[in-house]
């Protein structure tokens, strides 16, 4: 029987990428507890790393297309708004170890 070469039916929607699994990470929005206080924690996919940042840990380029994450205050006594526009752009390792 010769094969047939339409694609089949998966059950997911044609619009997301295909073998991109950025979408899973984005939204994991976590809370951390470190010396200083309660973080914020978001990770960037490499996927959607799209500008340069300076780590405030090593002070060293976070290059565009480097997996990374931003991190903000939760326990700010501005609050939400003023934590949220003083956020960082963090390499992985250097967050942990901070």
């Amino acid at each position: 029987m010769p094969r047939s070469n339409r694609p089949r039916n998966t059950g997911r929607d044609r619009d997301d990428d295909d073998g991109d699994l950025s979408f899973l990470l984005t939204g994991w929005l976590r809370t951390e507890r470190k010396r200083d206080g309660e973080w914020k924690v978001q990770p960037v996919s490499a996927v959607r790393a799209a500008k340069s940042y300076v780590c405030p840990g090593c002070r060293l380029e976070v290059a565009p297309g480097v997996a990374h994450v931003v991190t903000w205050r939760a326990d700010d006594m501005l609050g939400d708004a003023a934590a949220l526009a003083d956020r960082r752009h963090w390499h992985g390792h250097c967050w942990r170890i901070h």
